[in-house]
């Protein structure tokens, strides 16, 4: 179980900064240090570094970039972002730490670009929910394993130190507050002490702790977790025993598309393309445009917990020249076509009756008859059309929002006021800016804190 200690540790060695996570936001916090001169360690569970940045789409929201000018997005804006940001969560996100990402992700963004070769591209097919411009960016190969991998390069070129297998257990603080060293559990059930000049928290959240879940996000507890399983809240039970201030821990991030049950994530793009969500009995129950992440509870609302995605020919299409997770799901069988409606019927299962008439009323809409019941905006789609396709799905959780709460640095809060002296949180390890509901979280916004918060980490806390 993590712990925090008083105890005077022997290290068996020391770095300037220790960083525990090696996901996007530790890899990111690691670049920025190093490049300062500080000698820095990363300390990584697994024995090859993946998490949830690899589990992830690999996609990251930024405004003002010199990318998005590349294609002719001129006037996106920090505000602007920001303003998206408190939109989604109805303002009732942190307006502090909402803004010091929106205006610390495109300098990050760039940095990683000139100083670590991360080549990004933005993604320009559609507007993800919520955001106001085409500011999705990610690495040519539009996964978050590609991510993953070039931060890793990135940080083999610059020389940092990532110490696999080491599962970080006990913090050490001295009498004064400050972190001293860190506690490891290695193979065989050895143990290590790093010493530390700063500690940099990016271990993520509690995801994959059940017990935690139900405790502050029963409305997702019976849902599937597709997260890393690493990610037990180590964090946040670190942080309750230093009395670290600590907010919306009942933020989360959902998803209402996971392939069931090959646990294969089915992009959103097809919702935006124009594909609808139907349940098992053959009826839409929600505007699919409200965003992917409340959607994992609507789903888990219907008969079954499942629902099915239903489109054509070309959204399918779309997705299988574009979407690296999509193809996967078409070559592990998950992916159904019929030439009608009675053949997808007999191929779902779902009431033919039923299904062609929802399909009879999908088209009507989309061809700008009537207005959906449902309230989802039909403009600019193009009506579905023979051959379908369909994708059982159910929802799940990815990864939890709340956490500590940083300073402007990355410094952690003290719950009783000020700051820990040599103590930083990035990425899932702090509070992020999708406030305290499912409903808060606009898309990206895991990889906005995890890059954003990272880099204001690293390169804070090489200053020893």
């Amino acid at each position: 179980m993590p712990e925090v200690s008083l105890a005077t540790p022997t290290p068996d060695f020391t770095a300037d900064v220790v960083i525990i996570g090696a996901g996007a936001s530790g890899l990111t916090a690691a670049l920025a240090a190093a490049e300062n001169g500080s000698e820095v360690v990363v300390l990584e569970r697994d024995a090859s570094p993946s998490g949830s940045t690899s589990m992830s789409s690999g996609f990251v929201p930024a405004p003002g970039t010199r990318f998005q000018h590349a294609i002719g997005v001129t006037d996106d804006t920090a505000e602007l972002f920001f303003s998206d940001l408190k939109a989604k969560t109805y303002g009732q996100l942190d307006e502090r730490l909402a803004r010091l990402a929106a205006e610390n992700i495109a300098p990050a963004m760039e940095w990683l670009a000139d100083r670590c070769g991360v080549e990004w591209h933005v993604l320009d097919d559609f507007l993800y929910p919520g955001h106001a411009r085409h500011r999705m960016h990610a690495v040519p190969e539009k996964t978050g394993a590609a991510l993953e991998a070039r931060l890793l390069a990135a940080a083999a070129e610059a020389g940092i130190t990532i110490v696999t297998e080491a599962l970080a257990e006990t913090l050490f603080f001295d009498e004064a507050g400050k972190a001293v060293a860190v506690g490891l559990k290695r193979p065989g059930n050895t143990t290590e002490v790093i010493g530390c000049g700063n500690l940099i928290l990016a271990c993520n959240g509690y995801g994959g702790n059940q017990q935690l879940v139900a405790e502050h996000i029963p409305q997702i507890a019976g849902g599937q977790y597709y997260g890393h399983a690493g990610n037990t809240g180590h964090a946040l039970t670190w942080g309750e025993a230093l009395g670290a201030e600590i907010k919306h821990l009942s933020g989360y991030q959902g998803h209402g598309s996971l392939a069931h049950p090959h646990g294969i994530l089915i992009s959103w793009a097809l919702m935006m393309q124009g594909a609808v969500q139907l349940n098992n009995e053959g009826r839409r129950f929600s505007n699919e445009m409200g965003g992917y992440s409340e959607q994992a509870v609507k789903v888990l609302n219907q008969p079954d917990g499942i629902a099915w995605n239903i489109y054509d020919a070309q959204r399918h299409n779309f997705l299988v020249n574009g979407f690296p997770d999509y193809c996967e799901a078409v070559g592990a069988g998950a992916i159904h076509c019929g030439a009608d409606a009675a053949e997808l019927a007999k191929v779902t299962c779902l009431p033919e009756l039923i299904l062609a008439s929802t399909l009879a009323e999908v088209q009507a809409l989309a061809s700008g008859v009537g207005s959906d019941a449902l309230g989802r905006d039909f403009t600019g789609v193009t009506p579905l059309k023979a051959p379908y396709y369909a994708v059982k799905v159910t929802g799940a959780l990815f990864h939890t929002q709340g956490g500590l709460v940083i300073d402007n640095t990355a410094r952690v809060h003290r719950a009783d006021g000020g700051t820990f002296m040599n103590l930083y949180a990035s990425g899932g390890a702090a509070c992020g800016v999708s406030g305290p509901a499912v409903e808060g979280y606009l898309s990206g916004n895991g990889l906005l804190t995890a890059i954003a918060f990272g880099y204001l980490a690293g390169r804070n806390a090489c200053v020893v």
